[in-house]
Formats: C-alpha cells, structure tokens, sequence
C-alpha cells in the first residue's frame, strides 16, 4: 500500500477536489492517507504554504494545480516503483518502510529537541552565563562555600583572571593591570598587592587567578570579561531571534570571519603574543594588556555574529527533522 502524504489548509476547495480524486482512485492504486495542516508548523507552512494542495507520494511531489490526470500518472509512477524495489528485496527498503511503521522513543526525542532546540539553548546560555555572577553574589551574602563551588566549576572553562574579570559590590566594575593604561581606575596590583601579574611565567597569574575578591574591592564574576561578553551576546540574539520568529537568514562566512572572528583574534592574540617576552616579537608588537571596554566589544561581536552563523543553520536542520516526523506521524495515525 502506497503512503500518501497530503498536505492542505482549511476551508480549501481545492483541498476537497484532490481528496475527492484519491477517494476515486482508492480501489486502482490503494493508499494510506495522510493529512497534515501546513498551519501546523511554520517550516511546512513556509515551504507549501502558497503551494496548497501539495501531495507527496514515494520521491514524487505534487502541487496546485492538481489535474485528475496528474494525480493518476503520478500514483501510477509511485506505485510501480514500489512494486519494483519489493520484487528486488533490497534489504535498505525493507529497513526504511520497517522504521516508518512506528515512532520509537529516540523518534519522540528527536522530534520534541527539533521543536523546542531554541528554548533549550537559550535556556542552557542564561544558566551557563547567570551562574557566574551568582557566585559573587552568593560570596557578598555570606554563603562563600556555595560561591567557591561554582568558581572551581568555571575554572577549567575560564582563565578568571582577577584582572580580566568584573567585580560586583565592589569600588569599581573591574581593576585593571596598569598596562591596560585605563585612567581614573584602580589598578589591580594596586587594589590587591599582587605585583609582577604582567609576567605571564611568574606565579603571580597564579595568585591572580583564585583571587576571588573581598568586601572592599567586590568579588569577580567566575567568568572573564570577554566571555561574559560572548556568552550574554548568543543569549541576547537567541531570543531575538526566537521573539523574530526564527526568520533570519545564516549570515555569510566571510561576513562572520570579519565582523566576528577578526576583531576578538586581533585584541586576543595581539596582547596573548605580546606578553611572551620574545625580542624579535617585541619590535613588531610592543607588550599591551587589552582593556575591559575592547574584550566586551569584541566578545560581544564574536558571541553576535556566531550565534547569527549558526542558529539560522541549526533552525535549517531542526525545519527538515520536524518535517520528517510530522509526516511519519501522519503516516502512522492514518494507518491505525
């Protein structure tokens, strides 16, 4: 028996003449019918909306105008070629019509991942990028043990450098290496006595890095200035883009590659290969720390135009995979 997937829209002549013509044709080529309401998904929507009715039918498609003849031809087609591939017993049709006759658990799954995959990202990046400012809250409220469990957590995941991080409850928003040249700020050798950080191999950066802060100065974020900024731009385009109705179109590489990768390589990997103390390094590229300011901008503009490379890609996917088990579950209903 042939699977035919119909898909309509409500209140259609059109939609009731083809389902008239599949009735006649019931007895000459018989058929599963499955109807699927493109205002069911947005994707199906998008696709066939100005297209309705559309009937799919083994690898052939049909849509508006739908003749008597056409729709004939075409399950005639369908239905020869379904003879043919039973008669050569290839073993991969018979797993593909097996697999379509039941939506298994990995199927339930996958479909309710591809429906709901924003809210689950957006979700995951307002947990990752709010639990790092949680801890310096839960360190000025007292609870230090509950604050140093969620540092050591995004220890391995961050630098947390003292002097590349914000601080909350404190004299100022972060502190600075003097290097950074930021006027009108305290300087983090300054704020806390550890001097020598500006050496990369001294175990100062040590020192720096589990200084957590105190009622003074503040306690840090237990994430780094530019991936705060990263983290909370995917964040803010993540909703932006679910709040849009998911309509952005992936924004080209060379686009992302410029506006994205180029800016944060040039702060990051200027100041990382500067601080090497190499000689001949150092007459191309004089030593410089970068400041808050620029690891937010960059970071910012990383975080944006990657989420933007990639949720309109990852939505591209997540469209075919909510196709593919709309119809099978389709398919399957109209065959219970």
């Amino acid at each position: 028996m042939l699977n035919v997937t119909f898909f309509v829209k409500k209140d259609s002549p059109e939609c009731d003449e083809v389902r008239g013509f599949l009735k006649e044709f019931q007895k000459q080529y018989p058929h599963r019918l499955a109807e699927v309401d493109v205002e069911d998904d947005s994707a199906i929507k998008a696709k066939y909306g100005g297209l309705i009715p559309v009937i799919e039918v083994g690898p052939y498609t049909l849509h508006a105008p739908i003749s008597r003849q056409k729709l004939q031809i075409t399950l005639g087609a369908a239905s020869d070629r379904k003879n043919q591939l039973e008669k050569l017993d290839d073993p991969i049709y018979k797993y593909k019509m097996e697999k379509g006759k039941t939506l298994t658990t990995g199927d339930r799954i996958s479909f309710w991942i591809a429906r709901r995959y924003l809210l689950i990202l957006n979700l995951f990046m307002l947990v990752y990028v709010g639990l790092p400012f949680l801890a310096p809250t839960l360190m000025k409220l007292g609870a230090e043990g509950a604050g140093q469990v969620i540092y050591r957590v995004y220890k391995p995941l961050c630098h947390q450098f003292g002097f590349r991080s914000f601080f909350l409850f404190g004299e100022q928003p972060f502190y600075p290496l003097k290097e950074a040249g930021m006027t009108g700020f305290k300087t983090f050798e300054e704020a806390t006595g550890i001097t020598g950080v500006d050496d990369p191999y001294s175990y100062s950066r040590f020192e720096a890095r589990n200084f957590v802060g105190d009622e003074t100065l503040g306690y840090k974020v237990a994430l780094c200035e530019r991936d705060i900024a990263i983290y909370l731009a995917i964040l803010l385009f993540g909703v932006i883009f679910g709040l849009t109705g998911r309509r952005f179109k992936s924004l080209h590489w060379m686009a992302w590659l410029f506006l994205g990768i180029a800016p944060i390589g040039l702060d990051g990997f200027s100041q990382l290969l500067s601080q090497f103390n190499w000689d001949w390094f150092s007459a191309v590229i004089p030593y410089r720390e970068s400041t808050p300011f620029l690891r937010v901008l960059t970071g910012g503009l990383f975080g944006l135009f990657t989420a933007w490379f990639a949720y309109p890609n990852i939505e591209e996917s997540m469209n075919e995979t909510r196709q593919y088990y709309i119809k099978k579950s389709a398919v399957i209903e109209a065959g219970n």
